[in-house]
């Protein structure tokens, strides 16, 4: 392994607590408009508003945190983790729990976007504190436990929802206040690693000056994002279309009751949250090439079932086989791209993973409705199927990401002689860490 630069940043060894924490921060994210679902035509009614703008209710945040994404790296590059997490869960529980209080709409509107951009930095935070606390095996286990965190709360948390709904349609709004106690918890248990080290005179290095910090720096530093990118906002768009048109698709082949729908539409987030647990044995025997093509693979599975299948029955597998795509892309994206870019550059790159997450999330009706209307669902699934089966020929034909090389030295490059297993941790391990493995499958 490349030894550490002496001027590089010091790092601490991460606490259990660090780790709890993060980890619970990390399904804030799915929380913000999950929280909402349940009681959301109960709003529309108590408003009296139209259906168009209580869904901007659910969606005013997710445009919020798109566009608030490349602020809230840029605070966590300059300034670390640890005091923009805390400011971040702040404003989070703050603007969230505004609506224990807000009778109006628009007051309801504008605390949802303020709200936004707390779970921006809250979601970027989270992700550069786990990235940058462990390295190798440990890193590749904690990338695989943060997913699977984030699907069990887009189980829990709504579930959690709709028990309080029933007081009123604010008592949902009581649950983001937990970003309060949060953030406490973040300045007590979070370790005061300050900032990676910036280029300075007669160092050897080019000063931030000279390369600069914005989005043209970024691709620079790390060529490979752009497609990494596209591939998260494909996959939110994807997902997406399920979550819109799979209600619609069932009532189609009689599943109406609300609590067979959510056992179907669960059942992705609970594939993902097990696939996490496995995601490091995985990876000690997979490149990122690999990992990638088997979702993919997996996905072109999913929308031809979807696109087929007539009975309740022989839809469940799909939403199976959606839920072993996302549970490998998720983190398998997520580490791709912050070993792309060098470590000064790390939260905007990971700011902007979430930007195209939740721009897939607002493109996804828009991309596919259409083609639902002027067809139908199982013909639009299969269209699905057949873009995302191009995609992956595109893939493993061009050998995209075979050779990739991580800029931190934190993996072996996925090329011919990838040999070897996951690299020691830098830091603590979570639990026990292999400095040797079998070789990965490209």
């Amino acid at each position: 392994m490349t030894g550490r630069p002496a001027d590089a940043p010091a790092r601490t060894d991460p606490t259990r607590l660090a780790l709890t924490l993060l980890l619970l921060g990390s399904t804030l994210g799915v929380m913000a408009g999950s929280v909402i679902t349940p009681v959301l035509e109960v709003i529309r009614q108590d408003l009296g508003v139209s259906g168009t703008r209580a869904g901007l209710i659910i969606t005013a945040h997710g445009l919020a945190i798109a566009v608030a994404g490349p602020f809230a790296g840029w605070l966590v590059d300059r300034w670390g983790v640890r005091v923009p997490l805390a400011a971040g869960l702040a404003v989070y529980g703050l603007a969230g729990g505004s609506g224990l209080v807000t009778d109006t709409y628009p007051a309801l509107i504008a605390g949802r976007v303020v709200f936004g951009a707390g779970a921006a930095v809250v979601f970027t935070a989270t992700t550069v504190a786990l990235f940058n606390l462990y390295r190798g095996a440990a890193r590749d286990r904690v990338m695989g436990m943060r997913s699977t965190f984030t699907s069990l709360g887009g189980v829990a948390w709504p579930l959690l929802s709709g028990a309080v709904g029933g007081i009123s349609w604010h008592a949902p709004f009581g649950i983001y206040v937990i970003g309060l106690p949060m953030a406490l918890a973040a300045l007590a248990v979070l370790p005061r690693a300050r900032p990676a080290a910036r280029g300075r005179p007669g160092d050897g290095r080019r000063g931030d000056g000279e390369r600069g910090d914005g989005v043209r720096a970024l691709f620079r530093a790390g060529p490979a994002l752009a497609g990494l990118y596209g591939l998260q906002l494909f996959g939110a768009v994807i997902l997406y279309s399920v979550v819109v048109f799979l209600p619609q698709r069932l009532f189609e082949v009689g599943v109406s009751l609300p609590i067979l729908v959510a056992v179907f539409t669960a059942s992705i987030g609970g594939t993902a949250s097990v696939l996490g647990l496995f995601y490091a044995a995985a990876r000690r025997r997979l490149s990122y090439a690999a990992l990638l093509r088997a979702a993919m693979a997996a996905w072109v599975a999913a929308f031809l079932v979807l696109g087929l299948a007539g009975s309740p029955l022989s839809l469940f597998p799909a939403t199976v086989l959606l839920g072993v795509g996302h549970g490998i892309v998720f983190p398998t994206v997520t580490t791709m791209v912050g070993v792309s870019v060098p470590e000064r550059l790390r939260g905007r790159a990971m700011a902007l993973c979430g930007t195209a997450t939740f721009v897939g999330q607002f493109l996804s009706p828009l991309a596919v409705g259409p083609l639902v209307d002027a067809t139908a669902i199982p013909t639009a699934y299969l269209t699905v199927s057949a873009v995302t089966a191009l995609l992956l020929a595109v893939l493993t034909l061009s050998r995209a990401y075979t050779r990739f090389a991580p800029m931190d030295g934190d993996a072996d490059a996925e090329g011919d002689d990838d040999a070897g297993g996951a690299v020691a941790p830098h830091t603590a391990p979570v639990t026990g860490t292999d400095a040797t493995g079998p070789a990965r499958s490209r």
